[in-house]
């Protein structure tokens, strides 16, 4: 799983006119254990939104996993889903997660130890798998091919890995549905605007059911969606903004000044709980043909 705050992958530091790097989460972890504390700290309060919750749950309706099937979750992060997984599928069946960062595989490892379930963390990358083709009976993946360079290369991965009626379901959200509040309406789009040119898929979660369907799946036709919605606590010493203010400011965006007003009112108006920013995940259900 990833993170839709900005800290997770640290696209939004890039300098001015730099293309965004791809997904880097493998190289989370490299400043020391602080670091691995505050990426899954902060993964741990994302995963305990009303939002996520709710999302997930609507997956886990749908995907319908039983026991014996072999489950995949991509980008596993802290293994939270593949913990749940590895109680669906019990001890016929294999959990798994995809993660290439090894400070969250071993977290990860640690939870399904503590949870009593059987779980598998590999090292690996979305676009390039390590299973056969038809091998795997369902693929979830949340919130990775936001980060991806080539997300249509991932979910044929994805496909190739599905046995005949096989599922898979992708949730990603999509940066373009942003809302900020308060703040002046001209610099808060402005702000915005550049903070699309920081992703490699910005507008991922539009374009899940197209992916799909060009991959070879039946797509279901019922959308999940769910906005996610930040905490108070997220504004604290500025949150994603303050972490993205150098390439903001840098890329002429916005001046100094601007931001510095807009995050001290986010801060100002998080302290009486009227603080307002979200962005909206979506959830699409793909299978693979039986025949």
């Amino acid at each position: 799983m990833s993170s839709d705050d900005g800290t997770a992958s640290g696209p939004i530091t890039a300098a001015a006119g730099a293309r965004p790097a791809g997904f880097q989460r493998r190289e989370i972890g490299v400043g020391g254990e602080e670091q691995v504390k505050h990426l899954t700290s902060m993964l741990d309060v994302q995963a305990a939104q009303p939002s996520v919750i709710r999302l997930r749950d609507w997956v886990f309706d749908r995907l319908a996993p039983r026991p014996g099937e072999t489950a995949v979750d991509v980008g596993s992060g802290t293994g939270e889903t593949v913990i749940r997984l590895a109680g669906a599928v019990g001890e016929l069946g294999r959990a798994i997660g995809i993660e290439p960062n090894p400070a969250l595989r071993a977290v990860a490892a640690d939870r399904a130890s503590a949870a009593r379930v059987q779980a598998e963390f590999l090292d690996g990358a979305a676009g390039a798998l390590p299973f056969a083709d038809g091998s795997v009976d369902l693929v979830t993946c949340e919130r990775v091919l936001q980060h991806l360079d080539d997300a249509d290369a991932a979910v044929r991965e994805f496909a190739r890995v599905l046995r005949p009626g096989g599922r898979v379901v992708v949730i990603d959200s999509d940066w373009a549905t942003g809302v900020i509040h308060p703040g002046d309406p001209e610099v808060v789009s402005r702000y915005q605007r550049f903070s699309l040119t920081q992703w490699p898929n910005p507008h991922s979660g539009r374009l899940l059911r197209s992916q799909l369907l060009a991959a070879g799946l039946e797509v279901d036709p019922d959308i999940g969606s769910s906005a996610l919605v930040l905490p108070d606590g997220a504004f604290r010493g500025g949150g994603m903004m303050a972490m993205s203010a150098p390439a903001a400011i840098a890329s002429g965006a916005v001046t100094a000044e601007e931001l510095a007003g807009l995050i001290s009112g986010l801060e100002a108006a998080a302290e009486h709980g009227r603080a307002f920013f979200s962005v909206t995940m979506f959830a699409v259900l793909g299978r693979r043909p039986a025949h």
